[in-house]
């Protein structure tokens, strides 16, 4: 009890982090990927259809993206975050009852939209309660959220399928949306704004630095950058950001069903890899985001991006089984480090005041690439008759975002000693 008492709440809102993160992003966009096999052929959905109600979800984010600082502005991170949740669980609801191609995809497209509003404040937390060098480990465990959401579809829905037959995904649906309503409840009795609210300062706050006289942490201090330099700086980072979206949706939405159609397993099997893309991939966020915080985003992004381009060329090229299992090896090892590298690199280079903002701004560009690569990627496998065109693309866009990471130039320091 006496150590729950020494525990400084951002640790809490860690945890409410990552629960958004499961129910938000892990079920709200991955938890498809589970389910298109099943649903495709019910619905009687081609490639390409699969591939743009993957992207509606991606419009719909894009367009939370854009608004949700606004939002936030008005009622608080904590009040969009539940918000965005109960719109994540409602939708999908009704895209278990879908009948076809059209309404799938505009009641999809309404869970990207919650997924959205949800995700983005709680990944801007972390620059509010975490000073600069918490950040990657803070923002890894948040993502820890999106593997145990991968787990968890890929155990229950080829069980509920084979309980309910054909049209078990409709019940999958229903089970996940009730998961994302709970996860809503507790974001909202949980998740705090700022540490200010509970007399705090942001957890690994040095005592002696934490005002320096000014009534601010020092970690809401920044050297400031010009306009221009901040235009570029974000404009790289978010390049960057958009590759690994193009990249990793192509491969995150279509490798079960690629399993299924390409390599001809039962969706009990395919099943069985898609656990292990969540089981590796849950530690992937903390490892990977606390190594950046010892060797820099720059060289933690590089190394995830060419684990994540030796994956999709291994998915496009596989001969054997063994190919496929290390493709989903090296997938899962890095899966969601991204995420929370970027979200710490954001900080780092904008001071926490203008973090939230910065993050939005990339994860705007970020959204681009995810809406452009799963269209492209549907319309590759309906053209060539299977998904190995479509890795091949994922595969270079990683490593073109790989390229462009080694250009990054270290930030400038984050205290006004350094300034």
């Amino acid at each position: 009890m006496a150590a729950l008492k020494r525990l400084h709440y951002g640790w809490v809102v860690v945890v409410a982090g990552m629960l958004t993160v499961f129910a938000s992003i892990g079920f709200g966009r991955f938890a498809l990927g589970m389910l298109l096999p099943s649903m495709g052929v019910s619905l009687n959905l081609t490639y390409a259809e699969m591939g743009l109600i993957s992207t509606g979800n991606l419009v719909g984010y894009l367009v939370a993206v854009y608004g949700v600082r606004f939002l936030v502005r008005r009622i608080g991170a904590r009040w969009t975050v539940t918000g965005g949740l109960v719109l994540v669980g409602a939708s999908m609801i009704v895209v278990g009852r879908a009948i076809g191609f059209a309404d799938s995809l505009v009641l999809y497209t309404l869970t990207g939209l919650g997924s959205g509003i949800a995700n983005v404040p709680v990944m801007g937390l972390v620059s509010l309660w975490f000073a600069r060098q918490q950040r990657g480990k803070a923002a890894g465990l948040m993502v820890i959220g999106n593997g145990l959401a991968i787990a968890a579809a890929g155990l229950l829905v080829p069980a509920v399928s084979a309980a309910l037959g054909a049209e078990g995904w409709r019940a999958s649906w229903l089970i996940l949306a009730l998961a994302v309503l709970a996860v809503a409840l507790v974001c909202g009795l949980i998740l705090r704004n700022h540490p200010a609210e509970l007399n705090l300062v942001p957890v690994g706050t040095a005592p002696a630095a934490a005002t320096h006289g000014t009534g601010k942490s020092a970690v809401d201090q920044h050297a400031p950058l010009d306009r221009r330099k901040t235009r570029l700086l974000l404009a790289h980072l978010g390049t960057i950001y958009a590759l690994f979206g193009g990249s990793y949706v192509i491969y995150a939405t279509f490798i079960v069903t690629s399993l299924v159609a390409d390599h001809g397993y039962t969706e009990m099997t395919a099943g069985t890899f898609w656990v292990w893309i969540g089981a590796l991939s849950v530690f992937s966020g903390p490892v990977f985001g606390s190594l950046s915080d010892r060797i820099g985003r720059r060289a933690g992004l590089a190394v995830v991006f060419s684990f994540q381009a030796t994956s999709y060329a291994l998915a496009a090229a596989a001969g054997s089984p063994a190919a496929l299992w290390l493709s989903v090896v090296l997938f899962g090892f890095v899966a969601w480090s991204t995420p929370s590298i970027m979200a710490a690199a954001v900080g780092d280079y904008m001071g926490a005041a203008h973090a939230a903002d910065a993050f939005g701004t990339v994860t705007v560009i970020f959204g681009i690439g995810q809406i452009i690569g799963p269209a492209l990627a549907g319309v590759a496998a309906d053209h060539f008759g299977g998904f190995a065109a479509s890795f091949w693309l994922a595969s270079v866009l990683a490593m073109a975002a790989l390229c462009l990471a080694l250009l990054l130039r270290p930030p400038l320091a984050a205290t006004p000693a350094a300034c």
